[in-house]
């Protein structure tokens, strides 16, 4: 399971053996699964736990300014994005 982003105290990672939609796992203070937004989708928060709203926020807003080299780098694990 690479991690691909390092921002916030935040570690945003792609699992190996995960499943489609394209989508990371945050961890810091607790954890969040955040879908890519594939296809020109905007970034959205599919759970979080433990994480603050103002982390969780940050989350979000760091996958949307990434959100090109995260779908590249879930290519690049799984081969495609759906």
């Amino acid at each position: 399971m690479p991690t691909v982003l390092r921002l916030h105290g935040l570690r945003f990672m792609i699992f190996l053996d995960d499943h489609a939609p394209a989508h990371v796992h945050v961890f810091g203070n607790g954890e969040a699964k955040i879908e890519i937004g594939g296809d020109g989708g905007s970034p959205r928060m599919l759970y979080a736990e433990g994480l603050s709203g103002a982390m969780q926020r940050r989350a979000l807003a760091a996958v949307a300014r990434n959100r090109a080299m995260l779908l590249t780098r879930w290519v690049e694990i799984h081969g495609r994005t759906d």
